[in-house]
């Protein structure tokens, strides 16, 4: 007989619909919020004897579909019912709805969607206290995701990802999207918004995912609210960047970008995420600087040409903030920089050209000196002046645009190498620059610089240095400046021997040692010669000479090799050298006297007197007009000047020699005769003969008496030479000779760097021969490479080098 089975409930059976109910009902009564009269600890204990009872994964899944149906019917009504018509048209981009009522409904929306977020996830966290032991046994244990993630995965299936209505397809996450995003522009316009409602929205974005293992690379944030922003931005920024090219000037445009810059960094810190900062402050780069800046750099009298000529600092630091943002290398800037500064550089040029195309006017270098009061200077050569004013013009747009680069630039390097470039090029544009820059140092050398400071001497000398590193033909610099040199050394005219010196340190400096080897060994020769004076007068004081009244002989002996003596000895009309005069009895012996001292010092040893580099002082008597008496003066002149003067001690006054006698005892070369006695017989200052007859040329039928009524307010007065060309610019065939004396010390120059290359490398290829050639001699001239290949062409018929055959590229091998 069958027994009859019934089920007993002992006090350990656990009945689940029972449970389920009050945990159903507890569950209802929190999302509502109202769970203040709920026990806790009971609704625990429920849920922890169920999950003991094996009954874990069925109170799971009812709290799963719970969850869901919740979410699907009530939430999600909640939000969407606050979805109007206008917002709807927006998301669906059919209208164009007004700024007020954009604004209030969307608030409206984004305050439901939040405050619906928030409460669900403060539900959800005490649902998840209740069913802490389930969570663990039902899903930790068995790696699953927690009820905590589940419901969060439900709110983005259930509400975000659900279509607002039947009637259409539009989600609640693209309108909430779209409302996000309205607000956002609006804020960009210029309206006032709630920040906190998008902030709240994006906190919400940034905790869910698009998975339930929650990997940080899916949160919909990342995937779908950010891509979003930075779309739309983009949108945003490219149509504004448009607006500002065609209304506003490059100051605003400037002005704009930055302001939105910091705008997009402010909403990244307040309103949406730090991690996306980078990435829209990339979007602002790209599509509102990057697509619009050159536009702005170029834009017509207000662009950065402008700004550099009126010197708009502001302006100019936003300009070169906002292209390092997008061009590391600044390469529009630095390009519009380089642009300008040619041109102005190009407009000095054409300036100091037109000055000095203008013929020269003859000016004598004369000037008298007292020991009481010097007169004005005299005023400089017309074509001198404007050569020196190239070279002031020149140091003051360097000035003005390396304060602006660093000023506005920072120092950037790129920015600089553009200044360099552009001042080379217009530099080295004109062909006279160094002869410019070589007679501006000698006037500030000869003349001083009174008034200035050590620091402003120094800083004079180093802007003088930095233009010659500009200057690509730096061997035509040292031949200029050799001969100026020589000029103020001999005729003891520099203002400050410290000076010099320092000048040819900083340009050691500053251009290498081989550079000024030369420029040393001259000062070393100034140096042997005071010594050599010294020990000529102890020489002739040892003789005892008893003739109180003789010549007093200072000489500067020169090494020819270092000296420009190419400018030094004097050429007659036809080219041919003439160096030799003669000179009077009581002069030839003090000469003849030296010879004897220096050879017998210097054995083997020549001496070759160049007499038109010299000077003399000369006490000179002259009767005081109306009265018996005499005033003496003692008259600074050249050498030249002394052999005519002397001429007349033994002539009556009112004898006079022709201008061909002259010539014919002094035997000085006929041009350096007439520029002498055109200072002697015709500046009025210094007017120590008579002409006759009276004119302003030196004609060879003219004759010359001592004017014993010359009058001067000073006892010393200096008597310079017409036309002191080693001064003044040079003239064409002047500069046709220095160009042809260049070109042949360079041929020396081509010829010992490619010996001194193909020694060492034995054999090259003919471009690479000529690379390094080009490289070793361009830090002191520009070689030309057709005359490097000439050279190459000398060589090789002199047996140095020889061309290699049989090889794929045309190659030299140098011959021991």
């Amino acid at each position: 007989m069958a027994a009859t089975q019934s089920i007993v409930m002992r006090n350990d059976d656990v009945d689940i619909e029972k449970n389920w109910a009050e945990l159903s009902t507890s569950i209802e009564e929190i999302h509502t919020q109202n769970a203040s009269a709920l026990s806790f600890e009971s609704l625990y204990r429920n849920a922890y004897r169920l999950v003991l009872k094996k009954m874990g994964d069925d109170l799971h899944a009812r709290v799963v579909g719970w969850e869901e149906t919740f979410l699907q019917d009530r939430v999600r009504r909640e939000i969407t019912q606050h979805v109007t018509s206008s917002i709807l048209l927006a998301a669906l981009g059919e209208a164009d709805i007004a700024t007020a009522e954009r604004k209030d409904s969307g608030e409206r929306f984004l305050r439901a969607a939040r405050g619906a977020f928030a409460t669900h996830v403060i539900c959800m966290g005490m649902i998840t206290d209740v069913l802490m032991y389930m969570d663990r046994v039902c899903c930790r244990d068995r790696g699953r995701p927690s009820i905590y993630t589940t419901a969060m995965d439900l709110f983005r299936r259930k509400v975000l990802n659900t279509a607002i209505n039947n009637t259409t397809m539009l989600t609640t996450m693209e309108v909430l999207l779209s409302v996000i995003l309205s607000m956002i522009q609006l804020e960009r316009n210029g309206e006032i918004i709630d920040r906190t409602l998008i902030s709240g929205c994006v906190e919400m974005f940034e905790r869910l995912y698009e998975s339930l293992t929650e990997d940080e690379n899916t949160k919909i944030y990342l995937t779908v609210f950010e891509p979003r922003f930075l779309s739309a931005s983009a949108n945003f920024y490219s149509n504004e960047g448009l607006t500002l090219v065609r209304t506003a000037d490059a100051s605003t445009f400037c002005k704009q970008a930055k302001k939105r810059l910091k705008e997009e960094e402010e909403r990244c810190q307040q309103t949406l995420s730090m991690i996306t900062q980078p990435k829209i402050q990339k979007v602002v780069d790209q599509e509102l600087i990057g697509r619009h800046l050159q536009d702005v750099i170029q834009m017509e009298d207000t662009g950065v040409r402008n700004m550099l000529e009126t010197e708009r600092i502001e302006d100019l630091t936003n300009v070169f903030e906002l292209i390092s943002r997008v061009d590391s290398k600044k390469e529009l800037l630095r390009i519009e920089i380089q642009r300008h500064v040619i041109t102005l550089g190009k407009a000095i040029n054409e300036n100091a050209g037109n000055i000095l195309a203008t013929p020269p006017k003859s000016t004598t270098d004369t000037t008298a000196i007292s020991g009481a009061k010097k007169p004005s200077d005299k005023p400089l050569n017309q074509q001198t002046a404007a050569a020196i004013r190239w070279v002031e013009d020149v140091l003051q747009l360097k000035s003005k645009y390396y304060s602006i680069w660093d000023r506005a630039f920072k120092k950037d390097s790129h920015i600089e190498k553009g200044l360099e470039t552009s001042f080379q090029e217009f530099i080295d544009g004109n062909q006279r620059s160094p002869e410019h820059l070589s007679l501006f140092l000698d006037e500030y050398l000869k003349k001083g610089v009174k008034g200035k400071t050590d620091d402003e001497i120094d800083i004079l000398l180093e802007n003088g240095i930095t233009l010659l590193q500009y200057i690509g033909d730096k061997d035509v610099f040292e031949t200029y400046y050799k001969k100026h040199l020589s000029r103020r050394l001999l005729m003891k005219r520099s203002a400050s021997m410290d000076l010099e010196r320092s000048m040819i340190a900083k340009m050691k400096l500053k251009v290498g040692n081989q550079f000024t080897q030369k420029l040393e060994a001259m000062f070393r020769d100034m140096a042997t010669s005071d010594d050599l004076t010294a020990g000529y007068k102890e020489y002739v004081s040892s003789l005892g000479d008893p003739d109180p009244s003789r010549i007093e002989l200072e000489v500067s002996v020169l090494t020819s090799t270092m000296w420009p003596m190419e400018h030094m000895i004097r050429a007659e009309q036809e080219g041919r050298p003439q160096t030799k005069c003669t000179f009077p009895p009581a002069v030839d012996r003090v000469r003849e006297g030296f010879e004897h001292f220096y050879l017998h010092k210097h054995n083997g040893r020549a001496l070759s007197w160049q007499g038109h580099m010299g000077t003399a002082d000369i006490r000179a008597t002259f009767k005081k007009p109306g009265s018996s008496k005499t005033s003496k003066h003692e008259l600074n002149v050249s050498t030249y000047a002394m052999l005519v003067l002397l001429l007349f001690n033994d002539l009556a006054a009112d004898e006079a020699l022709s201008f061909e006698e002259i010539q014919a005892r002094t035997e000085i070369p006929e041009n350096e005769l007439i520029r002498n006695l055109q200072s002697l017989a015709i500046n009025p200052k210094t007017r120590v003969l008579r002409k006759e007859p009276k004119g302003k040329e030196i004609e060879a039928s003219d004759r010359f008496y001592f004017n014993e009524d010359f009058q001067s307010l000073y006892y010393k007065v200096k008597i310079g030479v017409v036309s002191n060309s080693a001064s003044k610019l040079e003239t064409i065939q002047e500069r046709a000779q220095t160009e042809k004396r260049t070109n042949d010390e360079r041929t020396g120059h081509i010829d010992a760097a490619v010996v001194r290359i193909m020694k060492q490398r034995k054999q090259l290829t003919h471009q690479r021969l000529m690379t390094e050639v080009i490289a070793q001699l361009s830090s002191r001239f520009q070689p030309d490479v057709s005359m490097i290949k000439a050279r190459l062409e000398s060589l090789i018929e002199r047996e140095y080098i020889e061309r290699v055959e049989d090889t794929e590229l045309p190659s030299y091998k140098y011959l021991a």
